[in-house]
């Protein structure tokens, strides 16, 4: 007879952090390079977008609920809106084509900040490796955040305050400035699998568990190859963004140093 079993990701990284976590710390790894995002986990919400007020499976109360029932598209036509990117949090689940390099220390050799710079509107974010501490509660919040990341074996850790308020879906349900988001990095060879948990105290009743994954790819396309791909009819990205691109791009970072 045979039996079969089926395990969840959250088990498998649990299994992972366990294991690698007794390894030493020259075991660090290398996530530089260029990544293509692979869309198949929530494809049809992280395409053609998700129905509005369907918010199944999503632990959100009724104050997010009702953010979202009363929201409206257009608002994204907006003129001071045009430029507006998504957050550090939300972009991994957009068009995500990645580039990530590193700072190194010239002495120690270990990594004292991973930068990375995804596809859309190509937002520069920084992660502080060095052991700095969070900024106070009234420091400036921005699209990127403000994160520092520290090492579980070979698995980066990543953890992210000080957000503008943004939205874990694209029908209007929100997450707060106040929400703390924490991100796993795990690199298997050619795949890199990030595993997000957002924990917003005023949208959501627990966290938010989300999974994203890359291949390695040379060809990660250049800034303005990429607006040219996506511009067909006119209409398909802000006329800001294709005419004006270094107006938007400006408006991406995370402004911290």
């Amino acid at each position: 007879m045979r039996y079969s079993f089926r395990i969840s990701p959250a088990v498998v990284l649990a299994s992972l952090a366990v294991v690698s976590g007794t390894l030493p710390a020259f075991g660090q790894v290398d996530f530089s390079g260029g990544w293509i995002t692979k869309i198949h986990e929530d494809q049809p919400v992280r395409t053609a977008g998700p129905e509005i007020a369907d918010y199944t499976g999503l632990p959100v109360n009724d104050a997010a609920r009702k953010r979202g029932d009363t929201w409206d598209a257009q608002q994204l036509e907006m003129l001071e809106r045009e430029c507006e990117p998504h957050p550090s949090d939300y972009g991994t689940r957009g068009p995500a084509n990645m580039r990530i390099w590193g700072d190194m220390d010239p002495f120690t050799k270990g990594i004292t900040a991973w930068h990375t710079e995804l596809a859309y509107m190509m937002p520069l974010r920084t992660i502080f490796m060095d052991g700095r501490p969070h900024p106070s509660e009234n420091a400036p919040h921005t699209w990127q955040g403000y994160s520092t990341g520290e090492w579980e074996g070979d698995i980066l850790k990543v953890t992210t305050t000080h957000l503008k308020e943004g939205w874990v879906r694209r029908n209007g349900l929100p997450r707060s400035e106040n929400a703390t988001v924490i991100e796993y990095y795990v690199r298997h060879h050619d795949v890199l699998s990030l595993m997000v948990d957002v924990e917003d105290p005023e949208y959501l009743t627990e966290p938010l568990v989300l999974s994203s994954s890359w291949v390695s790819h040379s060809g990660f396309p250049g800034r303005m190859r990429f607006l040219r791909s996506l511009h067909r009819d006119g209409e398909s990205l802000p006329r800001r963004l294709v005419e004006e691109p270094k107006l938007c791009i400006r408006n991406t970072g995370s402004n911290w140093r």
